[in-house]
């Protein structure tokens, strides 16, 4: 059977990254994201090396998720492999200073998100007794900062919700693979500060951060390891990173 990945978040950072790298090695795509202008771009680049589907919804939004994955027909609705990538964060700040408008949109986004779509893809896995959830954690979800406590309470709950569904899933013949990424150059530092280009780019400088390709060729790697092996966690870190926020800077 022709594997066909369902990628949320895909039209930026790892997301995008993760569409690439899939269909360089002959995966149908599925392709989520709330940016129509986007996912028509990467229907044109990418629709002449595989097949690709676009669906426009926001994750946060129970609604949406439902009434766009039950409009997949036909072959489209056999997904493969799922990668939860879809996630934001906001603020950075003391909780005692958080902006609860912030908590909402992380646990919207970070945990309600995966779970709604997971729920719509899932049940077709189970019944077809094969698939592979990827879901993208962070190094935030396995060490708490200061400043942080939301944003690394929505990423812990990522990680256990992975370990639940290795539980719940694996006498069906689904794997699940948990990727906790540390330092990426990506959109985060600027949505986190949103919109402050200066601020955000301040994050990266003086070392070299990961790039969204590096967890693209990790999300690959898992989902191509034979039938034997499952890829249950990765923790992948910027050369200059010891910790979630110890990076050793030349500058």
């Amino acid at each position: 059977m022709k594997k066909i990945a369902l990628i949320t978040g895909a039209t930026s950072g790892i997301g995008l990254a993760t569409a690439r790298r899939l269909a360089q090695v002959g995966i149908d795509l599925i392709l989520c994201g709330r940016r129509i202008d986007r996912l028509k771009e990467l229907e044109q680049e990418l629709g002449a090396i595989v097949k690709v589907k676009t669906l426009h919804f926001d994750v946060r939004a129970e609604a949406e998720v439902t009434a766009a994955l039950q409009s997949l027909e036909g072959d489209w609705q056999n997904v493969t492999i799922l990668v939860n990538n879809a996630g934001n964060a906001h603020g950075l700040s003391s909780i005692e200073e958080g902006n609860t408008a912030d908590w909402d949109a992380m646990i919207d986004g970070n945990v309600k998100g995966l779970l709604y779509v997971s729920r719509a893809i899932l049940p077709g896995m189970v019944e077809r007794k094969t698939g592979h959830v990827v879901n993208i954690s962070s190094i935030a979800g396995k060490e708490t900062y200061r400043n942080g406590a939301v944003y690394c309470a929505s990423k812990a709950a990522v990680e256990a919700i992975s370990q639940g569904m290795r539980l719940d899933l694996t006498e069906h013949g689904v794997k699940v693979t948990n990727i906790a990424p540390g330092a990426v150059e990506t959109e985060f530092s600027l949505v986190r500060f949103k919109g402050d280009a200066e601020r955000a780019g301040k994050v990266y400088q003086g070392f070299e951060p990961l790039r969204p390709e590096d967890i693209a060729d990790a999300v690959c790697y898992a989902v191509s390891a034979p039938a034997h092996v499952t890829i249950a966690d990765m923790t992948i870190l910027a050369g200059a990173q010891s910790q979630a926020t110890t990076i050793f800077r030349n500058s």
